[in-house]
């Protein structure tokens, strides 16, 4: 199934602009009694200048900021200070959701409750974290709301795998598939990683690990991450199974994905609508960064014979640089250790 291509928050980011209010519309929202009406007129009598509230750009519906919209109208405003969203609608209720959670007047259990059964039919492929992290609520909870929505839904979409908090996306029979990784490597020990995680229709990554576990004679199954009884304990065999030498560099090469790899734009794809990072600063600089370098071998080609020969050292010296800083951010990244999903 191929994840939403939606806007990104980013663009609820642009500057401010000031809308006529009769322009804007009643927004889709996750408040099942509508507007508390106390809290406009707290609002209108502050006499505080109230933050701009946030607009869906096709439909003019308003995502955050009824209560503000009302209090301006009480004020007998005729405009009012926006930013644009320029997402799908699924989209902008999941925003709507989120900014309702995380300030002004709190969602009611309910209300979060019937927003995330919502979000798991409009955003199937999100982990239960993932949407309870939008919703308020415990990922149990979201197990549970999943369940019965499929039980309401017989025949609904199925889904390979669920994009989780760290914007993997992992397969639902991912088990079963670290296990044909497995079998792959017994029976073909000179195969690369890209033709494993190829076959197995897994990460490179996750191939990666299957290997490094063979290798250290470890279950590779993840099932029980604590458990750490060696293959020959389990089988009742000294015999110490076939596992590659480790790799030389040139074997390193070849195993790692090309420059235009269809795994990385794969990766890329699914990093990018994962909420997590879309909807974080901090989650869009680093997938900034990502596309940045995400180039075709045809590109870097290009750039390598199009540089004047008197940069050429000082280029190659930068990019050494470059290469180890991400180096050695993948091993930080790596060593905070799997996200469940």
């Amino acid at each position: 199934m191929s994840t939403p291509k939606s806007g990104d928050l980013a663009d609820s980011e642009e500057a401010v602009t000031q809308v006529a209010i009769a322009l804007l519309n009643p927004g889709d929202s996750p408040r099942l009694d509508g507007e508390n009406i106390e809290h406009v007129r707290l609002l209108a009598e502050s006499g505080n200048e109230l933050p701009p509230i946030l607009v869906h750009r096709p439909t003019m519906r308003v995502i955050d900021g009824m209560h503000r919209l009302q209090a301006s109208q009480l004020r007998g405003d005729t405009t009012i200070n926006v930013r644009f969203f320029h997402g799908e609608d699924r989209d902008a209720f999941v925003l709507a959701v989120r900014s309702n959670v995380t300030h002004g007047l709190p969602l009611s259990l309910g209300e979060r409750t019937a927003a995330a059964r919502r979000i798991i039919v409009s955003h199937p492929h999100w982990s239960d974290r993932a949407i309870a992290s939008i919703s308020g609520i415990a990922p149990n909870t979201v197990a549970s709301l999943r369940r019965r929505v499929a039980r309401d839904t017989p025949g609904g979409t199925t889904i390979a795998g669920r994009i989780g908090l760290d914007g993997r996306v992992r397969p639902l029979d991912r088990e079963r598939r670290r296990q044909h990784a497995e079998e792959l490597m017994r029976a073909n020990p000179h195969s690369t990683l890209r033709e494993i995680a190829r076959r197995a229709d897994i990460s490179l990554g996750t191939a990666q690990d299957v290997r490094r576990r063979l290798g250290r004679r470890e279950n590779p199954e993840l099932g029980n991450p604590h458990r750490t009884t060696t293959l020959s304990e389990e089988t009742g065999s000294e015999h110490r199974p076939a596992v590659p030498e480790p790799r030389t560099r040139s074997d390193s090469v070849e195993s790692a994905p090309a420059a235009n790899d269809p795994h990385r734009e794969d990766i890329l794809d699914s990093l990018r609508s994962d909420p997590s990072l879309r909807f974080t600063e901090a989650g869009r600089s680093l997938l900034r960064l990502l596309q940045l370098h995400a180039l075709t071998a045809e590109q870097w080609d290009q750039m390598v014979n199009k540089l004047p020969a008197h940069c050429t050292e000082l280029v190659a010296t930068m990019a050494a640089e470059c290469a180890n800083t991400w180096s050695e951010f993948s091993e930080r990244v790596r060593r905070r250790g799997p996200m469940s999903a």
